[in-house]
């Protein structure tokens, strides 16, 4: 499985289906005018939405005549197991900024939880049960329209990932104002993780123990 961060909430994954097949999946496309800088050419055979924002909603973009899951529910297409659990874009039931979905898919051994905007300051008890044991979670971190960083981590903690992928925080040109990465990482307790361009990764090589953090280079 390799993950690739886009910017913002932007990720493309792509799994081995079989030894000749790959299943590639775009999360959260984000339209450029809004964000701020360029979204690069993205192909695929799913898009998931997790909200109907500008900065995460433009599954148009994404080349290859996808299969477009913008709501809550279970999903199967092409061997890749898809869950969408419905939250809040905010910490007061949608009342602010509307309702977000959590996806949790599944693929080659490996179960990957995307949280969108999430907005509560905390997991519901039957959301944890809905998302199960996770792999690999990528949150925002950046505050402002989601959690920050210290709220990240709480969630990071009911979560108990194995991995766990900062999205959604400030960069440079990026017009909408959020939080460094460092804030989250600082309530990680994690000093000097350095950027990488890519997640490449086997259900065998996930850590056994502690959470490991990842921080992917946008691009």
């Amino acid at each position: 499985m390799q993950i690739l961060w886009k910017g913002q909430a932007c990720f493309s994954i792509t799994v081995q289906r079989t030894k000749q097949e790959q299943v590639r999946i775009v999360v959260d496309p984000f339209d450029p005018a809004f964000i701020g800088f360029k979204m690069p050419s993205l192909e695929a055979n799913i898009v998931l939405v997790t909200h109907q924002h500008a900065d995460h909603n433009n599954a148009k973009a994404v080349k290859g005549d996808p299969f477009v899951i913008a709501d809550p529910g279970e999903y199967e297409i092409q061997d890749v197991f898809i869950r969408g659990i419905p939250s809040w874009h905010d910490d007061v039931q949608g009342k602010e900024r509307g309702q977000n979905t959590v996806y949790v898919v599944e693929a080659e051994g490996i179960r990957i939880c995307h949280m969108g905007d999430f907005g509560q300051q905390e997991l519901t008890p039957e959301q944890i049960g809905q998302i199960g044991n996770i792999d690999i979670l990528l949150v925002p971190v950046g505050g402002t329209y989601t959690v920050d960083g210290k709220q990240a981590a709480k969630i990071v903690g009911q979560i108990e990932p194995r991995m766990v992928i900062p999205m959604h925080y400030a960069l440079p040109n990026v017009k909408v104002k959020l939080s460094k990465v460092d804030d989250f990482l600082g309530a990680m307790g994690v000093k000097g993780e350095e950027a990488q361009a890519k997640l490449v990764v086997k259900a065998r090589d996930l850590p056994a123990e502690d959470t490991k953090v990842v921080v992917l280079k946008p691009g």
